[in-house]
């Protein structure tokens, strides 16, 4: 979700509006093409969660309501409308909180362009296969691809600036970047809200394979959740009923893009290209068909 605040300028306390761009990526590969309605869909979700999860974390979500946002949003509501929320102004955490619930591709965001996205590429199998770890974290003798792990597995990342990369760090490495007390209270907070999370996908033929959280800090000093949250753009959604162990997983999420990117092998720093529409459609389908399923609406 791309933060811009109509007032960046005022007090910490001042709240400040949230849209959420139509960008995205696959597999570190840039193009300049949105999805289009894809921020819409992003904003929903991300609404039914704070809302779902209100009892497990505090959030900063104001409201999603753009007739009680301040007038000079309500002036382009034709834009805006449905993909932005009001929000509170939050001293954001330089990490990236990361839950992994299953062996898998690590979840990375990339921040290369000054397009804002989340995307998944990765080596977390790659290394456990290596070295029998996954963000150094010894992990049990004989897993195989996408097998549930015994607990879910917190593995943070630095947060990059725009224009370099997110580097996953060992847990303990944490401490040195927010400090010990918000270290403990970031990973306390990104499991349980992993774990509710997770159950409640479950309830609803869902897997939630990992996701990635951003906290902040308000003015009283508490971590609240922030930003865009348990999307197809910050997590891995895999359907319960074709879950099978032992290989790659279908997924709720750009894999159509992925595969059309790289069957034509496209080169991910070079200039951006236009998806064709069939690829565009499919994409916003399986965004839209996991949004309907978690959300219990029709979007």
């Amino acid at each position: 979700m791309t933060n811009v605040g109509f007032a960046s300028t005022s007090p910490p306390s001042q709240p400040f509006i949230s849209p959420t761009a139509e960008d995205s990526c696959a597999n570190s590969m840039n193009y300049f093409q949105g999805i289009t309605g894809k921020g819409k869909l992003l904003t929903a979700m991300s609404g039914f969660w704070f809302d779902h999860l209100k009892g497990v974390v505090g959030n900063h979500l104001i409201t999603q309501d753009i007739r009680q946002m301040p007038a000079v949003v309500q002036k382009y509501a034709d834009q805006l409308d449905g993909r932005c929320m009001l929000v509170k102004k939050l001293k954001i955490l330089p990490v990236e909180a990361i839950v992994r619930g299953y062996i898998t591709d690590i979840l990375k965001t990339d921040n290369a362009t000054n397009n804002f996205y989340c995307c998944m590429q990765g080596s977390g199998w790659a290394e456990y296969q290596k070295k029998g770890t996954i963000c150094d974290i010894p992990l049990p003798k004989g897993l195989v691809e996408s097998q549930k792990l015994d607990k879910p597995l917190f593995t943070p990342s630095t947060k990059a600036e725009i224009g370099d990369h997110d580097e996953n760090i060992h847990p303990s490495k944490l401490a040195e970047i927010i400090g010990a007390d918000y270290a403990t209270k970031v990973e306390e907070l990104a499991l349980s809200i992993y774990s509710a999370a997770a159950e409640y996908a479950l309830s609803k033929g869902i897997i939630i394979a990992d996701t990635k959280f951003e906290f902040g800090v308000d003015e009283q000093g508490n971590v609240i959740l922030a930003d865009e949250v348990l999307t197809p753009d910050s997590s891995r959604f895999w359907p319960a009923d074709q879950y099978v162990a032992g290989k790659g997983q279908p997924s709720y999420d750009k894999q159509f893009l992925r595969d059309f990117l790289t069957s034509i092998k496209f080169d991910k720093t070079g200039a951006g290209i236009a998806i064709p529409n069939d690829i565009v459609e499919k994409t916003i389908g399986k965004y839209r068909e996991a949004a309907e399923i978690l959300t219990g609406k029709r979007l």
